[in-house]
């Protein structure tokens, strides 16, 4: 297992978790770093943080250091990611995340076909050109975005989930001030990505401080 200091969190993760640029980003500070100087910037106390893409339970950690760890949730659809995230919240003191485990969908219910990869961060639903490169098909829960909404009543999202966003994020955010974003042009394009800037605008929502590159963030009220 291997140990990584960012921000003043440690992560841990094994070796064979250690693929593509996961390593250097890791190592440099690089990892996820667009997402967490988004919500540095914009959180406040009283928010409530719903994660999806937790990923390695990064960007929970973070927003739990701020609004306390019992209003923040992450949703990762990964079955061992979620052992990680919740290895690495605990870690650090945070063991009162919750992390759920499954894919967060529009609408849905059961189970859903989810496409597991050596790179645990490029894991992904199948996409418009099919399964990503080398993943194992596993089955794992749906989230559907409704439910959790309803349940959790987060005032901010973060999304990294490898392009589902485009399905995610165009539908209604009720009570949700703040969203950000990493989109994934590659999956669908900057027809896409314009796609869900026009649903979030079309909400209220305006481009707030802190977008780089794809991650995008957007406010209101």
């Amino acid at each position: 297992m291997r140990a990584f200091t960012l921000r003043g969190l440690t992560l841990y993760l094994p070796e064979a978790a250690l693929k593509g640029n996961l390593e250097r980003a890791l190592t440099s500070g690089r990892y996820e770093n667009h997402e967490a100087d988004a919500l540095l910037r914009h959180l406040r106390p009283g928010d409530r943080v719903l994660d999806l893409g937790a990923g390695l339970g990064f960007i929970c950690a973070l927003a739990a250091g701020v609004v306390g760890q019992a209003a923040v949730m992450g949703v990762e659809a990964g079955p061992e990611t979620v052992k990680l995230a919740r290895r690495n919240l605990a870690a650090n003191g945070f063991p009162g995340v919750k992390v759920l485990k499954g894919a967060v969908v529009a609408t849905g219910e059961g189970e859903v076909e989810f496409g597991q990869r050596p790179a645990f961060w490029a894991s992904a639903l199948k996409g418009p050109k099919g399964w990503p490169e080398n993943a194992e098909v596993i089955r794992v829960p749906v989230r559907p975005l409704g439910p959790l909404l309803a349940k959790f009543a987060p005032t901010v999202i973060s999304c990294d989930i490898e392009g589902g966003e485009l399905e995610v994020l165009t539908g209604p955010l009720p009570g949700v001030r703040l969203v950000v974003v990493e989109t994934h042009p590659p999956v669908y394009g900057p027809e896409g990505v314009a796609r869900i800037v026009a649903a979030l605008r079309a909400q209220g929502f305006a481009e707030v401080e802190g977008a780089k590159k794809d991650t995008l963030v957007f406010g209101r009220g």
